[in-house]
């Protein structure tokens, strides 16, 4: 492969983790505003939870990695999409609510959008596996968690549902594939499309993580 396709081939990979953020970035403000929205917040607070959901998981990933300032608050894309995705959903709110459970179905675009995002974005940084697999679960998640803490619920990464996990096995497989030499081309859908799976098939059959034991003592 000569200095040009490798440099198209780079370029086609950046196109990519774009796209791929930017969608991530589109479903979760979707789903946070919906969210926002069930909980009677005016319009500024839906943007305000939409935005929050969109970006802080990537903003937190970009502190990690050391990549400051964040794109989530430089770049205007990232506002862009976010604002646009409120403002849908609060102006086609009757197009929204024909999707079947439009909160589950955006989050779980989202989480697998992100850890797949999150863990390249930690590669492309130079960071080990490792790390790479952790930033895209913190990636994934982030949002999720500041969503929560707005609306004033117990995160979901802390209740039983399969959330975190199914982003972890979405980060696995693209950072597994990435060392393995598979291509981008379809290890990240593959990735991608795991995480969803994982996570909307938990959700609709009612899949949950074992709880854990309370041991009750005998002076209790």
């Amino acid at each position: 492969m000569n200095v040009h396709e490798l440099a198209l081939a780079g370029l086609n990979e950046h196109r990519l983790f774009t796209f791929l953020d930017l969608a991530g970035t589109f479903a979760f403000a979707i789903s946070g505003a919906v969210a926002a929205r069930d909980r009677g917040f005016d319009w500024f607070g839906v943007v305000v939870v939409a935005f929050s959901v969109a970006c802080g998981g990537g903003v937190l990933r970009d502190l990690c990695i050391g990549a400051v300032p964040p794109a989530g608050l430089t770049d205007w894309r990232y506002l862009a999409v976010a604002m646009a995705a409120a403002l849908m959903t609060m102006a086609a709110s009757a197009l929204v609510a024909r999707l079947a459970h439009p909160v589950t179905l955006f989050d779980s675009l989202g989480l697998g959008l992100f850890a797949v995002t999150g863990a390249q974005k930690a590669m492309i940084f130079g960071h080990n596996a490792e790390v790479a697999v952790l930033l895209g679960v913190v990636t994934a998640v982030g949002g999720g968690v500041m969503r929560d803490v707005l609306l004033n619920r117990v995160p979901m990464i802390l209740r039983r549902e399969v959330y975190a996990s199914a982003a972890l096995v979405g980060a696995v497989i693209e950072v597994a594939g990435e060392r393995l030499g598979w291509a981008s081309s379809w290890r990240t859908w593959v990735a991608l499309m795991a995480c969803f799976a994982l996570r909307y098939l938990s959700l609709r059959y009612k899949w949950n993580l074992p709880r854990a034991s309370r041991h009750v003592g005998n002076g209790d």
